[in-house]
């Protein structure tokens, strides 16, 4: 990808020590590894930095999940993030972001198994993105393994992005209010991500606090409340026994039964 000129500014420039409004290749990846054995230099060198005091995060693509998963415990990390392929900024082309990557339903699964076959399962803990929404979306990553999720298009949404009273700019850049965009070109008129002073001034970062302070607290909630409608008394204690599916396509991709059956597709076995 490229990180636009227009969006390195005087700020941007000295953080990451880059010339002001010069387009910038944005690597597809670090240039300090090309496998898991530099990887694991990485993560020493980062323990020495930091005095082994903080933990390390490796963060995947649901891709080939299983293998990345336990590629990245046998390197050395504390905390593995699996993105699942709703999640992205969407600052790339379409065929892209419709084509590439896998479900972060079907991705949980494999990364728990991979934890489970190296008995790092709730040891390395694993964190889950990509399109968490609602409170179900929680808790239904959480009875299946995870052991805590990460948002960011919806915070986004909740903090202001989008807001209709833009309407006509949105429309300009040729999105629309109740989308979500993450504006390649820096110009959100939101004031969220952008770099532009005047569009930044629009955003009250008080009221966009206290949204963002609601939507997680009404997120909490609906996760706490299905983990009481399955008679548990804490989200962790959630388990895939407590999910069944409802198509044939999210059983065999959850590795959960087709309600009303004991079947799990491309399991053998079925109870219909």
């Amino acid at each position: 990808g490229m990180l636009l000129g227009q969006k390195i500014s005087d700020r941007v420039a000295q953080m990451r020590t880059l010339p002001k409004g010069i387009d910038q290749r944005s690597a597809c990846r670090h240039p300090d590894w090309t496998g898991p054995d530099d990887l694991t230099i990485k993560i020493l060198e980062l323990r020495e930095i930091t005095g082994w005091e903080k933990p390390i995060y490796v963060k995947v693509g649901a891709t080939r999940t299983y293998y990345d998963v336990k590629l990245a415990v046998k390197a050395g990390a504390d905390v593995v993030v699996v993105d699942g392929m709703q999640g992205g900024t969407a600052a790339t082309q379409d065929v892209f972001i419709e084509h590439v990557g896998i479900p972060t339903l079907a991705a949980i699964p494999q990364a728990v198994q991979a934890l489970q076959e190296m008995d790092m399962h709730r040891k390395v803990q694993l964190i889950v993105s990509g399109g968490i929404r609602s409170g179900a979306d929680v808790a239904k990553a959480m009875a299946l393994g995870a052991d805590a999720v990460a948002i960011g298009t919806a915070a986004l949404i909740a903090l202001g992005d989008n807001d209709p009273r833009y309407e006509q700019e949105y429309r300009a850049l040729g999105s629309a209010a109740g989308f979500y965009d993450d504006f390649q070109d820096g110009r959100d008129p939101a004031g969220i991500s952008t770099q532009d002073p005047e569009l930044a001034a629009r955003l009250d970062p008080e009221a966009a606090g206290r949204r963002l302070a609601n939507y997680l607290h009404v997120l909490t909630m609906e996760a706490q409340t299905i983990a009481r409608a399955c008679g548990k008394s804490h989200l962790t204690h959630l388990e895939p026994d407590d999910l069944v599916a409802l198509t044939m396509e999210a059983a065999a991709m959850a590795r959960v039964p087709l309600a009303g059956t004991d079947w799990i597709p491309g399991r053998a076995g079925r109870d219909l």
